[in-house]
């Protein structure tokens, strides 16, 4: 049986992953742009002195598999491997060609809240709605994801804002069209000195946080920081 663990709600995806792996009595753990088909054989088809069902769990098989020489070759070898349990985690969506290249695996998709994209964008200077919609999305999701994804925002913000500059240039080449056209309508609102100080006090928070330094809950600095906008 083929399970695929994926979905841009990673924090979600993960947890529910290494519980899997954590349930298993004997799992066998792969990172996917080092997977060999013959380590991959190996694992499955080596002797054991009891009769267990095999458990392999591969993390980034399909966000690698351009570095993987192998990814086809294990593809159709797990395709027709009757006897053992293969758990995929994947950083992220998998694209339905992807999931195609299996008959009838078990699809587990971890999705973020389609209103976390509209509390992204809804950040602005003096804009009072975005911290409505931050409590909201409190409901549906933890704090900590949040404030990681507007730590992000802003990191492409600045990026759009600057194209000279190497940070997350990539990323946004990546983009469509219509995205980065978004971006750069908020990235306006702010000016480029402003999105900096936004970022410093951003890096302050998460600084805070980690050293358990932070004085307010981050539920509660976060409000501070959409209030100073």
């Amino acid at each position: 049986m083929i399970t695929l663990i994926h979905g841009d709600d990673l924090t979600a995806s993960r947890n529910y992953y290494l519980n899997e792996r954590q349930k298993s009595a004997n799992p066998v753990v792969f990172e996917g742009s080092k997977l060999s088909l013959s380590d991959l054989m190996q694992s499955l088809e080596g002797g054991s002195l009891f009769n267990e069902e095999k458990e392999i769990f591969i993390e980034n098989l399909f966000f690698a598999k351009k570095a993987n020489p192998d990814f086809k070759k294990i593809i159709e070898y797990l395709e027709n491997s009757k006897d053992a349990k293969i758990f995929f985690w994947e950083n992220g969506e998998v694209s339905k060609s992807n999931i195609n290249t299996f008959k009838n695996p078990v699809l587990k998709l971890f999705k973020v809240p389609q209103n976390l994209f509209t509390f992204l964008d809804s950040i602005k200077p003096s804009n009072q709605n975005s911290i409505k919609l931050f409590h909201n999305l409190l409901n549906e999701m933890e704090a900590e994801l949040i404030f990681y994804m507007i730590i992000r925002q802003f990191r492409l913000l600045l990026a759009i804002s600057d194209l000279n500059s190497p940070q997350n240039i990539d990323e946004v080449k990546r983009m469509a069209p219509w995205q980065t056209g978004k971006l750069k309508s908020q990235a306006s609102v702010f000016g480029y000195s402003k999105l900096k100080e936004s970022y410093k006090k951003l890096y302050e928070i998460d600084s805070g946080q980690k050293s358990g330094k932070l004085a307010l809950s981050l539920p509660q600095a976060i409000d501070f920081f959409l209030l100073g906008l």
